[in-house]
């Protein structure tokens, strides 16, 4: 079985998903990139069931080489991010917050400086059919020089060089469409919009989290495991 590590792994952090109020039922997908091989999840299974099995494999092209299901329905989006950037982990969410904003602004005003994770301010990807190339070509363009976007009246993508840190993205992207949407309510109730931070202070962040995380020595319980999550704390 080929990317059996990455197989697990994938299964792994698609059960969390809907526990962590990421998607509800069968939404969202997750995909990983090894050299000329992705293998991604399956389209409309229920994570509870899902197994490093069911999970599927195909070349740069979309040939699927193996599993017994059919890949997400999202795999153009994915094939698209893997044949235009070094990106090595795509994953693609239905979160409430996220989904909700994605209604109401073509960019996720800067409320907050974890933005910065993301490479500047995130933009919304105008909408498109899902698993179309439209879709795909539209949220490419949205993620050019960023680590995540939203898809407009749909739901996010985040990526990165592992997993972990394009799902942890997902979360963070998450959280800030929270906070806006939290800081637009209050502020209507208050009769003020929220402050956005200058660009020049997200620029400062950017540069900041370009030297900024710890690992674990070595030895040390959860050095060097498969889900460290790169942190963005203070």
């Amino acid at each position: 079985m080929r990317l059996a590590n990455e197989r697990a792994e994938l299964v792994r952090f698609a059960q969390r998903l809907r526990p962590e109020g990421l998607v509800v039922g069968t939404s969202g997908n997750l995909s990983v990139r090894v050299g000329d091989l992705v293998a991604a999840t399956p389209s409309g299974l229920d994570y509870d069931v899902l197994t490093p099995e069911l999970i599927c494999v195909t070349d740069l092209d979309g040939r699927q080489l193996e599993g017994e299901l059919d890949p997400t329905s999202e795999m153009p989006l994915h094939l698209s991010v893997y044949n235009t950037t070094d990106h090595t982990s795509v994953v693609h969410t239905h979160a409430t917050a996220a989904a909700v904003a994605s209604t109401l602004v073509d960019d996720l005003p800067v409320v907050h400086y974890l933005t910065a994770l993301f490479g500047g301010p995130v933009r919304v990807a105008p909408y498109a059919t899902y698993g179309t190339p439209e879709l795909a070509a539209s949220v490419t363009e949205a993620l050019k020089g960023r680590t995540g976007c939203l898809m407009s009246n749909h739901g996010t993508v985040t990526v990165g060089d592992s997993l972990a840190k394009a799902y942890q993205l997902n979360q963070y992207l998450e959280w800030l469409c929270e906070v806006w949407l939290r800081a637009v309510g209050a502020g209507a109730a208050l009769g003020v919009s929220p402050r956005e931070l200058p660009g020049e202070e997200l620029d400062r962040v950017i540069e900041k989290f370009g030297s900024y995380g710890q690992v674990p020595p070595p030895g040390v319980s959860g050095a060097g495991g498969s889900e460290g999550e790169g942190g963005a704390g203070r």
